[in-house]
């Protein structure tokens, strides 16, 4: 019994090696090796090992074993024309080139605004100055709002500051509107009903966010100032200090889950408060629990501003209304302290600097948030 093995130019079974190979030439692509297992031949067929037999003279066999050819770098001159063939038939074509262009690559996101973008805002007016600074985000979420002699009144005032959470949306919206709102409102209504005025301004106005279908939310504290009086709204984390002789005082409350009756108020309406990481977040969350938009948490977190008035009074000389940016890291006093050093007495006019001073003090200290700061100056609206 004989078994033949082809073989297909396999680098074990090496041309120098003659125990296999019956030919001391190079193996080519068309040669076949026989191996022949003489100890399991009959006798009677000695005649037979006197040549290597065909690889296909005894398909029967069960010792008949043929492997596949594979292309070989072994290849010899005298196969060229074959390998050549093999190297046409194998050979991948490359593909054609493609030419994507740069603006395509955009994932669906429409191109950010110049201003926007922007590390750095500021303005300054008669009355008042606002400076804004880029935290850590790729984007400045904060925005503000400042005008005065509006509506043809020469002492109506209104100012406002916009803290914006998962995007800006929420708080540039707010900047366009809110003034509007509330200022329908209070001038339609009663004078002693002025609270309620607000009121229904900010609810307007998150009512109509929610209607552009948008995401994200917004921080805000604003002061309309009015025939000598000061009303100052917040809904958030965004705060409003007024200065009196120099003595800082806080004319709003934080709007955080971690305030008692916060919390009560969302647990009562089916939601929860958990501390995450040392912040105290709603539905392990948000970190403030009232603000404009914020869709997906629109049954706990309110919309509705906690509002103080009071009449200006001749010691009354700042106010400063800010982002968390500022308050995280610096304390109403030491606020008040700094601003005054730019804005109260003789004759100074640098409040823009001021609030530029109150934000790198922030950022000195750690702050990555976006910071805004504004000042307005109580006594040119009296």
């Amino acid at each position: 019994m004989s078994c033949s093995v082809a073989v297909s130019n396999s680098p074990v079974f090496s041309p120098s090696s003659s125990i296999f190979c019956k030919q001391s030439s190079i193996i080519t692509n068309s040669e076949s090796l026989t191996l022949s297992l003489s100890h399991l031949k009959p006798n009677n067929s000695s005649s037979s090992t006197t040549s290597s037999p065909s690889p296909v003279s005894s398909p029967s066999s069960p010792f008949y074993l043929r492997l596949p050819k594979l292309p070989s770098v072994f290849s010899s001159s005298s196969s060229t024309n074959s390998t050549a063939q093999n190297d046409a038939v194998l050979k991948r074509k490359r593909p054609t080139r493609l030419d994507i262009p740069v603006s395509s690559l955009g994932f669906g996101v429409p191109a950010t605004p110049s201003k926007v973008a922007r590390d750095v805002v500021e303005e300054e007016g008669d009355g008042y100055s606002v400076y804004c600074k880029r935290g850590r985000r790729e984007y400045m979420e904060d925005r503000y709002t400042a005008g005065d002699k509006l509506r043809g009144e020469n002492n109506l005032a209104f100012f406002g500051v916009f803290d914006g959470h998962g995007g800006a949306k929420a708080a540039e919206f707010a900047a366009n509107n809110l003034e509007k709102n509330i200022l329908d409102e209070v001038i339609m209504g009663e004078e002693q009903d002025v609270e309620e005025a607000v009121k229904r301004g900010y609810l307007n106005t998150d009512s109509e966010f929610m209607k552009q279908d948008l995401n994200g939310g917004s921080c805000c504290v604003t002061a309309l100032i009015r025939k000598g009086n000061l009303v100052v709204s917040n809904a958030g984390d965004c705060r409003a200090v007024i200065s009196r002789g120099g003595v800082a005082e806080a004319l709003t409350s934080d709007h955080r889950p971690s305030r008692e009756d916060e919390r009560e108020r969302i647990e009562t309406s089916g939601g929860y408060v958990d501390l995450c990481r040392g912040v105290w977040r709603i539905q392990g969350s948000l970190a403030v629990s009232r603000a404009i938009g914020d869709r997906h948490l629109k049954q706990w977190v309110t919309a509705e501003p906690e509002t103080k008035v009071i009449s200006i009074e001749p010691e009354h000389d700042l106010l400063i209304l800010a982002s968390d940016g500022l308050w995280d890291k610096v304390s109403n006093q030491e606020a008040v302290d700094i601003a005054r050093q730019f804005c109260v007495g003789n004759n100074k006019q640098q409040s823009l600097m001021a609030c530029k001073k109150l934000a790198e003090l922030s950022a000195s200290r750690g702050s990555l948030d976006d910071t805004s700061v504004m000042l307005i100056k109580l006594k040119h609206y009296t």
